[in-house]
C-alpha cells in the first residue's frame, strides 16, 4: 500500500498509481452540497478532512454547453439512469460537486408545515425552522442566492408567469444561486463561466483553503464494521472517463464516516455493504417529485433553450385539500437533447416535432410525494453488478395528480396562445381545445404511456428518533446502530419537500455539520 499526498486541493484517482492506504480524522463519501457542507464544517475546526467523489473533475474550461459532453461526464449513467420499469427518468449529477453543478440555480427554503409533518408522523424532532435559520442566512449569503428580477426572465418563464396570471394562480420568481448569470441557458451542462454558485466553486474550495481533501474517481465499494463502527471503508480507482477501474483500490480509516452520496447512492452503499438495519428502512420511502410535462408549440419563437432555464414557480396546487397528491409548477429548458429523450414517435414523426423546437414552450408539474399512507415512494436495491437501482411504481394518487397537472398546463398554454399542446404521451396526445383538456380523464398513465421524469431524489435513510422506524436520528444524523457513521444529504428526508430540494440540504446539512464539527 502507498500513502495518498497530503496536500489539500483535488487529487485525480486516475493519475493515481498503486493501491492506496489512508488515514484521516473525518472521511466524506460524496462532494455534493451534504458533503460540501461537512468538509467545510470539519475542516474548519481543524480536522483531517478526505472527501471522496466517484464522479470527475470537471471545471469551467470543460463545460462547453454541448449536452453530449455533459451528460455523459456530469450525469450518473450518462444522463440515462431510470426507475427500474424504466417508466421514470432520472436526472442526477455526478461529478465534483455533485448535483449543484448540474441544477438549474432554484433555491427555497424548507416549508415550515413539512417540518412539522416530520416530526409529528415520523418522530424527527432533533430540530427545528428557527435552528435552520441562521444556516440559510449563511449560506444565502455565501452562494449569492437572490430573487429574481421580473424583467430578466426568458420568454419560456414568461409564458409560465403571465399564463398564470391569467388563471388567477399564485405565482412568482423565484430565488436563485448565481453571481454574474450571462443567461447562457446551460446550467444543466455545467456553468461555463463559473457563474453558478455551485459546489465546486464555493464550499468545496473553501474547504480545501482550510486543508481538505478532494479525491475524484474514487469509487466506495463498501464500509467494513466492527462492533458498532466502521473500521474502514474500501474501495477502488477509476479511468477518466469513470467506467472502468484503473485496478488501483483504496483503503481508508477514519475516526468518523460522512456518507453523502444522495438519495440512490447513500442507501446503495449501505446495502452492498450489509450495514446494520435494525429497523429494516435502508432504501424505503425513495421519493422522486416525479413530473409531467406539457410542450406548448407558439405562433411566435420561444428559444426555450436560451437564459435561465427557471426564474418562474407557482404552489398554488402544493396543497390540495389534503386528500389530493399536490403539485407544483415550473418551466424546464427546451434544449435540443433533452427533448430529442422525451418526445415520443420515430423517424420522421419525431423529425418533424423536434424541427419546431424555437416555437415549443415547456412547462412541467412537479409532484409532491410521500405525505398520504398509500403514496409510500419507492424501494432502493441492488442491481446483479452491486449497483444501486431504484425500484418505484407511481401510486394511484400520484398519477391522478400528474393528470390534473397535465390538465392545468395544457389550459394555461392554450390561454397564452398555443396552437396545440403535447402531453408527451405514446402514441402522441394534441390538445387544441378545452374538449382535448377534459378527454386526458381517459389517457393512460402506465409505464412507457407518458414520458414522466424527475431531477429531485430525496428519501431511503430517513430519519426518526424512533430507530425501529429510521436509519438515522435526527438530532445529529447518526445512523441508529453504527455510531461513527453519519448521513448528511437528501437520503434522510421522510417525505418529498413540495420544493427544490437543494436549499433545504444546504440549511439541515449545514447546521448538523456544525454540532458535528463542534
Amino acid at each position: 500500500m502507498t500513502a495518498l499526498p497530503k496536500v489539500p486541493g483535488v487529487i485525480e484517482g486516475q493519475t493515481l498509481k498503486g493501491d492506496l492506504e489512508v488515514s484521516v480524522d473525518v472521511c466524506i463519501i460524496g462532494s455534493g452540497p451534504g458533503g460540501a457542507s461537512a468538509a467545510l464544517a470539519f475542516a474548519a475546526a481543524g480536522k483531517r478532512v478526505l472527501v471522496v467523489e466517484e464522479g470527475g473533475y470537471f471545471t469551467k474550461t470543460r463545460f462547453r454547453m454541448r449536452e453530449d459532453e455533459a451528460y455523459t461526464n456530469l450525469y450518473q449513467d450518462g444522463g440515462q439512469r431510470t426507475t427500474k420499469d424504466l417508466a421514470i427518468s432520472i436526472y442526477q449529477g455526478k461529478a465534483v460537486g455533485g448535483g449543484s453543478v448540474i441544477n438549474w440555480t432554484t433555491c427555497f427554503r424548507l416549508p415550515e408545515h413539512v417540518l412539522e409533518h416530520w416530526a409529528h408522523k415520523h418522530q424527527a424532532r432533533g430540530f427545528t425552522h428557527n435552528d435552520i435559520v441562521p444556516h440559510y442566512e449563511r449560506i444565502e449569503k455565501r452562494l449569492s442566492i437572490t430573487k429574481v428580477d421580473e424583467a430578466s426572465v426568458n420568454p419560456n418563464n414568461r409564458l409560465l408567469l403571465d399564463g398564470c396570471r391569467a388563471l388567477d394562480l399564485e405565482v412568482d420568481t423565484i430565488n436563485r444561486n448565481v453571481l454574474g448569470c450571462a443567461q447562457t441557458g446551460a446550467c444543466g451542462l455545467g456553468c461555463p463561466i463559473d457563474a453558478k454558485q455551485s459546489m465546486l466553486v464555493s464550499l468545496l474550495p473553501d474547504a480545501m483553503d482550510r486543508g481538505a481533501t478532494v479525491l475524484s474517481r474514487c469509487r466506495v465499494d463498501r464500509l467494513h464494521f466492527k462492533g458498532d463502527k466502521v473500521s474502514h471503508l474500501s474501495g477502488v480507482l477509476l479511468g477518466a472517463t469513470g467506467r472502468e477501474p484503473t485496478g488501483a483500490t483504496i483503503e481508508v480509516k477514519a475516526d468518523r464516516f460522512i456518507l453523502s452520496a444522495g438519495a440512490i447512492g447513500s442507501p446503495g452503499i449501505l446495502l452492498r455493504s450489509k450495514a446494520p438495519d435494525p429497523s429494516g428502512m435502508t432504501g424505503r420511502r425513495s421519493f422522486l417529485h416525479p413530473v409531467s410535462i406539457c410542450a406548448g408549440l407558439f405562433p411566435e419563437p420561444v428559444h426555450g433553450y436560451h437564459g435561465a432555464p427557471q426564474s418562474v414557480a407557482s404552489h398554488h396546487f402544493a396543497e390540495r385539500g389534503g386528500k389530493d397528491v399536490g403539485f407544483f409548477l415550473e418551466a424546464a429548458p427546451v434544449s435540443p437533447g433533452l427533448v430529442s429523450t422525451a418526445v415520443p414517435g420515430y423517424g420522421k414523426a419525431h423529425r418533424a416535432v423536434m424541427k419546431m423546437l424555437p416555437f415549443v414552450g415547456g412547462h412541467i408539474a412537479i409532484t409532491i410525494d410521500g405525505f398520504h399512507d398509500d403514496v409510500p415512494g419507492g424501494t432502493v436495491e441492488l442491481d446483479p453488478r452491486g449497483r444501486p437501482l431504484l425500484n418505484y411504481t407511481a401510486a394511484p394518487r400520484t398519477l391522478a395528480a400528474m393528470r390534473a397537472g397535465h390538465k392545468t398546463l395544457a389550459k394555461l398554454q392554450l390561454e397564452m396562445g398555443a396552437k396545440e399542446v403535447h402531453t408527451l404521451h405514446q402514441p402522441l396526445r394534441v390538445v387544441r381545445s378545452q374538449k382535448d383538456i377534459a378527454a386526458l380523464d381517459d389517457a393512460p398513465y402506465g409505464p412507457g404511456e407518458v414520458f414522466m421524469a424527475s431531477a429531485h431524489q430525496m428519501g431511503g435513510c430517513m430519519m426518526s428518533d424512533d430507530p425501529n422506524k429510521g436509519v438515522v436520528r435526527s438530532e445529529d444524523l447518526r445512523h441508529h446502530a453504527v455510531t461513527n457513521l453519519h448521513i448528511l444529504d437528501g437520503s434522510v428526508f421522510p417525505t418529498s419537500l413540495g420544493v427544490n430540494p437543494q436549499e433545504t440540504i444546504y440549511g439541515i446539512m449545514g447546521l448538523i455539520a456544525a454540532r458535528l464539527a463542534a
